[in-house]
């Protein structure tokens, strides 16, 4: 199984827990990528059967928006059909923006294979336990 890690991080939380899930895909024997959105062709993800993405909530609870809100608005019709999970960190309010995230996924069609995981500013063992669970997951 081919599977991808998509990732934005500003000071390291949501790429600990990038690699935290990549850790738990290879666990189940897929071959991994890891891209952050400067660096992936949406059209990379078609010969993935899973996808995971994370970003932290920025601003007033929304997702990055440089860089990451625009690939995430490329990438999301190429998701369908995928097994698809959702990951970030954050350090205020009550995690409305994965809400939102999850929401605008659903909205475009894509159906979401597992919970998400938050983690309140850097992810501690429990965080990344379950970002390893989630990656387990999508690759099972």
């Amino acid at each position: 199984m081919k599977a991808a890690v998509i990732y934005w991080s500003g000071t390291g939380n949501t790429e600990a827990m990038a690699n935290a899930v990549a850790e738990g895909m290879k666990a189940k024997g897929a071959e991994v990528v890891m891209y952050t959105p400067s660096d992936l062709d949406a059209a990379a993800v078609k010969s993935c059967s899973a996808v995971a993405l994370g970003c932290p909530a920025m601003g007033a609870e929304v997702l990055e928006e440089t860089e990451f809100q625009p690939m995430w608005d490329d990438l999301k019709s190429n998701l369908a059909g995928k097994r698809v999970a959702l990951f970030g960190s954050y350090g205020w309010g009550d995690g409305e923006w994965m809400r939102s995230w999850e929401s605008d996924a659903q909205d475009a069609g894509v159906a979401l294979a597992a919970e998400s995981v938050l983690a309140n500013n850097a992810p501690d063992a429990d965080a990344l336990a379950k970002c390893k669970a989630l990656g387990e997951g999508l690759c099972a």
